[in-house]
């Protein structure tokens, strides 16, 4: 399993907008192979920022299945005009800590 990590800035005054938006984008993304699950968390310290987490089971099915798909334009245009700097993507894999002894 991988997870997606994305913060989005989102532009000031445009997070309702962008909060209805995103429920139409959720639709899409969800459709996708490898698709698990996903959170859009808002920020409490900065309301405008939003964390958003998506579980996929390969990073090939983010990166090479999604963002190659005709799917991940309807996405980008829901979602990219909402942005004020577009989000840094990263991904991460969970840590096996089975077998480990700690000192």
């Amino acid at each position: 399993m991988i997870l997606e990590h994305a913060l989005l800035q989102v532009k000031s005054g445009r997070s309702a907008e962008f909060e209805t938006a995103f429920g139409l984008a959720r639709q899409i993304i969800s459709s996708m192979a490898g698709f698990r699950t996903l959170s859009l968390s808002r920020c409490l310290e900065h309301p405008d920022t939003y964390l958003l987490l998506v579980e996929w089971d390969s990073l090939d099915d983010h990166v090479e299945g999604f963002r190659k798909s005709p799917q991940y334009e309807q996405w980008r245009s829901l979602l990219h005009d909402f942005y004020d700097l577009f989000p840094t993507v990263e991904h991460y894999e969970q840590v096996d800590f089975a077998g480990r002894t700690t000192n």
